[in-house]
């Protein structure tokens, strides 16, 4: 059985894999890691299931609305164009 449908844009296989996630939301960034996701083997198009953007939504609100600690912090580099 299948997790995930067919690529809604390219008609591609979506596999499931975990992956790392740029949450980026209010110009705040919150990486989190091992996100269950459907992955479209063919042009790299994600897709997440209601209760997963749930739990990333809550961890987001967690760090920056209810400041709890996050498990590590990163240093990125930034640029203008």
């Amino acid at each position: 059985m299948k997790d995930f449908g067919d690529c809604t844009f390219c008609g591609g296989e979506v596999e499931a894999k975990q992956i790392e996630y740029d949450y980026r939301r209010m110009e705040r960034l919150l990486v989190i890691s091992n996100v269950p996701t459907g992955v479209c083997r063919q042009c790299g198009e994600k897709y997440f299931k209601p209760e997963v953007l749930k739990r990333m939504d809550q961890a987001y609100h967690d760090v920056f609305d209810r400041h709890q600690e996050p498990e590590r912090v990163l240093e990125v580099p930034a640029v203008s164009f």
